[in-house]
């Protein structure tokens, strides 16, 4: 007799019980009376759909033999044209156990790794994200000690997952880092779009210094592929990857990112030089389709509402009702915007209130877009933070009510610890202790709470860098 596992046994405890011989059971199930006979001998695989057929005439949930059938899959010939169906399947029912048994027993073979990497790529482009995550750490691993551009890719796709995943701002941080050193492998237009991915998430940690060298990076290569993208043949155009934008976009971005990166570290001329950069585009952008119009309008948008921001936090302080005035025709900036007119209010000792009144109806959070793309959900919620640190500070200042300063300081400090922000947290939670004798009881018993929120994220914190240890 041939292999018995579990499947068969319990086929014929079945077929026993319910005192069913051969071609009644294969009648019921569909499956022809020989090869039934033959999968229970174990002298014939069980294919995909045989399965499906013994598990329906079973009566069984359709994946309640998918883990013995891993072992089926490496019991006889190793088949893609019965494992291939598998994977997918289990892919389509989040059997995402059954996905990670397979991929480890097919990686002893590094044959393998390049047919996983195109399932992966598969399940990425359908969103199955999770069982693309388990392909692609598989092949990762199988791969790690080559300089491959798939080993790049795999990392790559494994970055982007954890940032569609994470909501928590230092394992954003903890997957940039875990990537960054791939992200010279993959193709230029990969490489560009992950930089800025890489820029956003370094920008929301305050790491300015990292985001202008990133920029850098980036203006580099956009450069070297716009000035090849001219020479090109029509020929070779057609098989060339392309990134998310053109590459003169990218060009504009970095000067964009390296003046915000300026402008953060307190030096204000030096990314006034950078907006100039991205202001001017008409001298060399060669496109004149609808795209680069509204590329270059954007940008152009940008350039002059951050020239009122530079000058304003250089001192011009006449220039905030200009600002304002601009701004306002910009709907999809105001809510960043005032941010940036409150921390101005704050560092000069400006009074504000007929502009706060005036924008009141675009500060609550809410996810915004431009025409360019649409504001990262991080990205929002970090600046949304940012803006409550510095309203509940101007309140403090200019506001007779204490109390609405602090309910400000708490909403902070909750979105804060929701994206796992410490330098938020700290920020808020320094802001509090100084005017906690303003608060009353429910002030004071819900800083308490997220107070414990926030030592429990410590604690966890701890937890894995010991465990990293």
């Amino acid at each position: 007799m041939g292999l018995v596992n579990s499947i068969r046994e319990e086929l014929l405890t079945y077929m026993n019980s319910n005192q069913m011989i051969h071609s009644h059971f294969a009648e019921l199930s569909g499956i022809n009376s020989g090869t039934l006979s033959r999968i229970l001998k174990g002298n014939h695989p069980i294919s995909m759909a045989q399965l499906a057929a013994i598990t329906a005439g079973m009566k069984l949930p359709e994946d309640y033999f998918y883990e013995d059938y891993v072992h089926e899959c490496f019991s006889f010939v190793v088949s893609m044209r019965r494992i291939r169906p598998f994977i997918f399947r289990c892919a389509e029912l989040g059997r995402l156990d059954c996905i990670e048994l397979i991929v480890n027993r097919l990686l002893e073979d590094l044959s393998y790794a390049s047919l996983l990497f195109e399932f992966a790529e598969q399940f990425y482009s359908d969103n199955k994200r999770s069982s693309a995550k388990i392909l692609y750490q598989g092949v990762s691993e199988a791969e790690k000690y080559q300089h491959s551009e798939q080993l790049a890719l795999c990392q790559y796709r494994i970055f982007q997952i954890d940032l569609e995943e994470q909501q928590d701002l230092e394992e954003k941080l903890r997957a940039a880092t875990q990537f960054e050193l791939y992200v010279s492998r993959l193709d230029a237009a990969d490489q560009l779009d992950a930089l800025k991915q890489l820029m956003h998430i370094y920008g929301l940690v305050h790491k300015w210094k990292r985001v202008d060298e990133l920029a850098k990076e980036m203006h580099r290569v956009a450069s070297i592929q716009y000035e090849l993208e001219g020479r090109r043949s029509d020929t070779i155009e057609e098989g060339f990857k392309r990134p998310e934008h053109p590459f003169y976009y990218y060009i504009l971005y970095a000067y964009l990112a390296r003046a915000t990166a300026s402008e953060a570290s307190g030096d204000y001329g030096r990314a006034l030089s950078f907006v100039e950069l991205y202001a001017n585009t008409e001298r060399w952008v060669q496109e004149s389709d609808e795209q680069s119009r509204q590329i270059t309008a954007q940008f152009t948008e940008w350039a002059v509402a951050n020239t009122y921001l530079y000058r304003l936090m250089s001192g011009e302080l006449d220039v905030i009702h200009e600002y304002a005035d601009y701004i306002a025709l910009q709907e999809n900036e105001i809510f960043v915007a005032v941010r940036y007119m409150v921390q101005a209010a704050n560092e000069f000792k400006l009074n504000i209130d007929s502009i706060l009144e005036r924008f009141a109806p675009y500060i609550p959070y809410e996810s915004g877009t431009t025409d360019c793309g649409d504001y990262k959900q991080a990205i929002l919620q970090e600046n949304y933070a940012q803006l409550l640190i510095e309203l509940a500070i101007y309140l403090f200042n200019h506001s007779q009510s204490k109390e609405q300063a602090l309910s400000t300081v708490l909403q902070a400090l909750e979105t804060s610890v929701a994206m796992n922000s410490s330098r938020n947290m700290i920020a808020c939670m320094t802001l509090f202790e100084e005017y906690r004798d303003f608060a009353d009881q429910e002030q004071q018993e819900r800083f308490k709470n997220l107070s414990s929120e926030v030592y429990q994220l410590n604690a966890k914190k701890d937890f894995i860098l010991l465990d990293a240890l």
